[in-house]
């Protein structure tokens, strides 16, 4: 299956491979995504929705066994505070669910932040747009795709 953000990727000329794995829908957890796709849990970043007070809507993506450090991307971010974004709003504001978010090919684009730790791995996971499938790529390309800023957001 290729979703939008293989083809952004592919439209970059940038290598993933796209891996597929069956979804539970009562456990969506990257940890149980992890064990799906073989690779431990850091390794496999989940991408969170989040507003901040004076930025807006900002993606951040952070190792699957990780929790967000609201001050520190609030700080990184230059926002005196970030919340997560309820999740009836994740949907329209990104064109993904719950499960599937990608911090590539959302309906609109927003400022990206990754963990410092994506550059601990050659390859790491995050979602490929849609439920039950995952892209594994590069850190570098990763940052070459979104431009994102890179901090230490997971604790």
């Amino acid at each position: 299956m290729k979703t939008n953000a293989a083809r952004i990727l592919d439209g970059l000329h940038i290598d993933y491979t796209i891996r597929e794995y069956e979804v539970d829908e009562n456990d969506l957890s990257a940890e149980n995504v992890a064990a799906k796709v073989g690779m431990p849990p850091a390794q496999v970043f989940k991408t969170l929705v989040v507003r901040g007070d004076k930025t807006g809507i900002l993606l951040v993506c952070i190792p699957g066994d990780a929790e967000l450090d609201l001050k520190a991307l609030a700080a990184f971010s230059n926002n005196k505070k970030v919340e997560m974004v309820p999740l009836k709003e994740v949907q329209p504001l990104t064109g993904y669910i719950r499960g599937g978010v990608s911090p590539i090919g959302t309906k609109k684009r927003y400022p990206v932040y990754l963990d410092a730790s994506i550059s601990d791995w050659p390859v790491i996971s995050l979602s490929a747009g849609a439920r039950g499938y995952q892209l594994l790529l590069a850190p570098a390309d990763l940052i070459r795709a979104v431009n994102a800023g890179v901090g230490k957001f997971g604790k």
